[in-house]
């Protein structure tokens, strides 16, 4: 049984930092967008719209935030 435990504990892991890994924000980002556009999915075209829209909210919200988090570089 230990072996079992050890395999799922592991695909765990392995699929949490897949999914989250350094930006859990995305990750929740992306679930909202899903559940919206499911709510949404008998309006016809909302989700057209709204999933290249959010999707390139977050890739632009991350990236703003990872480079206010990366270090000044040395000054010479």
């Amino acid at each position: 049984m230990s072996r079992v435990r050890n395999w799922l504990v592991a695909f765990g892991r392995f699929w949490w930092d897949f999914l989250v890994g350094d930006t859990p924000e995305v990750t929740v980002g992306v679930l909202v967008v899903l559940a919206i556009t499911f709510a949404l999915r008998h309006v016809g075209a909302a989700d057209d719209v709204l999933v290249p829209v959010a999707v390139a909210a977050l890739l632009a919200a991350s990236a703003w935030r990872a480079t206010r988090r990366r270090p000044a570089p040395p000054a010479e």
